[in-house]
């Protein structure tokens, strides 16, 4: 009687779990589908997808997951609504904007460094990487008041006689570094600092602006939205300029507000250089599943010959160093 009792427990246990599996299959397709779909909407929708979006890449994981259950489960509806969104997720994959090289000659050469170096505690590792790299031009967010007296000790006179700064506290404070002469220009409002500059590069006027656009925090999406809409009317208000917008846009070529930038003329450094989507953040707890938030975008006057993401001691953010070539009349 016991064995008796023991295999109907067994067998009930079976169909339980075989109830429960297309449940979860299903559960992990619905929150797919949720971010998928805001991806086919061209929407960065609410959260928790707005935050989710950043990170569609990794998606394929939990999709192939809800595929291996729905076979063991021979749940059809699954198998189907799985390979879907797995089609989805890869075209999504593919990256965004446009990649055509300048038309005109070379005029100049132009090295470009961005790094958030978190609330200053990646700096000492910073100035290491600059005095390493020899970048011409440098965007530093999160350099608070420590940080911004402790790049101007290691480089003011000769590396760097350029600067424009917006000084603060926490996250808020953020500095430009130039070998290059440079004009100060209104900067892009914010939450936090987001100093702006045009350079003379060989006799070539150059804007620069950082950018540095609040996160897409639960309760604060809309500023995020916001301040990632006052960068994408910088960017279109200079066409006609060789523009250089770089730093940490606290967003992924999968939100929608990240691409309307792009829409306006302005090319990925880094997928020009062929490093599309290499991960930026976070790079001390995820490092090889995180989202490229850090950029390097150009107008179409630039080519990019080289990208090169840094790991810096300090901060969770990897540093960008990309390699332009700035073009005449492209």
């Amino acid at each position: 009687m016991d064995t008796v009792a023991a295999e109907r427990t067994m067998m009930e246990d079976e169909r339980a779990s075989g109830r429960a599996t297309p449940w979860f299959a299903g559960l992990l397709l619905l929150g797919v589908s949720a971010v998928l779909g805001c991806r086919v909407a061209d929407s960065d929708g609410v959260t928790p997808v707005t935050q989710m979006l950043a990170f569609l890449p990794w998606l394929l994981a939990p999709t192939g997951l809800a595929l291996l259950l729905s076979l063991l489960a021979r749940w059809r509806t699954g198998l189907v609504w799985g390979v879907v969104v797995l089609g989805g997720l890869a075209w999504f994959i593919e990256p965004y904007g446009k990649t055509d090289e300048p038309s005109g000659p070379p005029v100049a050469e132009l090295r470009v460094m961005t790094s958030n170096v978190q609330v200053g505690q990646g700096t000492d590792a910073l100035v290491a990487a600059v005095r390493r790299h020899k970048p011409d031009i440098v965007f530093v967010q999160e350099c608070e008041q420590t940080c911004s007296a402790a790049l101007r000790d290691a480089f003011e006179g000769e590396a760097y006689p350029y600067r424009q700064a917006v000084e603060g506290y926490g996250t808020d404070g953020s500095v430009i570094l130039s070998r290059h002469p440079l004009t100060k220009a209104e900067g892009v409002p914010g939450t936090m600092g987001m100093p702006g500059a045009t350079a003379d590069v060989e006799g070539n006027r150059v804007r620069l602006q950082l950018a540095h656009p609040m996160p897409p925090l639960p309760g604060g999406l809309g500023t995020w939205r916001r301040e990632l809409g006052r960068l994408r009317a910088y960017a279109a208000a200079g066409k006609d300029t060789p523009t250089i917008l770089a730093g940490d846009f606290n967003a992924s070529q999968d939100h929608a507000a990240f691409r309307r930038i792009l829409d306006t003329g302005l090319r990925d450094g880094a997928r020009l250089a062929g490093n599309a989507r290499t991960p930026t953040w976070p790079a001390r707890t995820t490092p090889a599943f995180g989202a490229q938030i850090d950029h390097v975008l150009v107008s179409r006057d630039f080519a990019a010959r080289r990208a090169r993401f840094l790991d810096l001691s300090g901060t969770d953010h990897r540093t960008l160093l990309v390699d332009l070539t700035l073009h005449q009349g492209s």
